[in-house]
């Protein structure tokens, strides 16, 4: 048992899926998951392990922003020997043709956070996803889905923005989607030698004004699950 998860040793399988909500964790758990028990209540971030396609799958909530995924990054990794994390979350569009409810996976992520200038004194790192798990996700996703979109995206320590602009000028680079938490998934999975994605979800768009309601961010997204849960090893 760990600080802020309360498993015992083995309750967690080696690859872990990660929404940021731990709703959206109990929901694809249960729908999606065979002979599935609850091993974390810690903080109320719910843990599952269970079994799909005869594979040992554990999903678990990672809390909003990189302070808190980088927490549980750290323990699962350390104290539970996970080997593949997977985030599995919303994002919001940059680009005006990304819809809600496409797909995104992210080769890397940029970001206005100092969490790597502080790891690197002062220099900038590139966070990067593992390129078997990306590979295998376009083509378990293109199975699924024609809307899928491989590319570079933002991870921002802020929701709320006090410039309405902010976004553009990542836009203006490419970037594809923002959220919070893909440059620490990234870059702790390199120190620690593990492989990591994430699998993303349109549930806005800061160009259209487009946004999915908070009951389908928590159970209208299952095609990112599905896309993880095939390629989990």
């Amino acid at each position: 048992m760990s600080i802020h998860i309360g498993a015992k040793q083995g309750e967690i399988a080696p690859t872990v899926l990660m929404p940021g909500d731990p709703m959206r964790a109990k929901h694809f758990a249960e729908t999606m998951l065979e002979d599935v028990f609850c091993y974390n209540k810690v903080r109320g971030m719910l843990g599952y392990t269970g079994n799909y396609k005869g594979k040992r799958i554990s999903i678990m909530g990672s809390g909003m922003g990189m302070p808190t995924l980088s927490i549980y990054i750290n323990e699962l990794v350390t104290e539970y020997n996970v080997k593949t994390l997977i985030r599995v979350g919303t994002c919001g569009a940059l680009q005006p043709h990304l819809k809600v409810g496409d797909i995104v996976l992210p080769m890397s992520s940029s970001t206005n956070s100092h969490i790597n200038k502080l790891r690197f004194n002062g220099m900038d790192y590139a966070p990067t996803a593992s390129f078997k798990l990306l590979m295998n996700a376009w083509e378990e996703a293109r199975k699924l889905t024609s809307r899928v979109y491989v590319g570079g995206m933002f991870s921002s320590d802020t929701f709320y923005n006090d410039d309405p602009d902010w976004w553009k000028k990542w836009a203006d680079y490419g970037a594809l989607v923002c959220e919070m938490e893909t440059t620490v998934l990234y870059t702790l999975a390199a120190k620690f030698k593990v492989d990591a994605l994430s699998v993303l979800t349109v549930s806005d768009s800061l160009v259209t004004g487009e946004s999915a309601s908070a009951e389908q961010r928590e159970k209208d997204f299952p095609v990112m699950a599905k896309i993880a849960l095939e390629i989990s090893p």
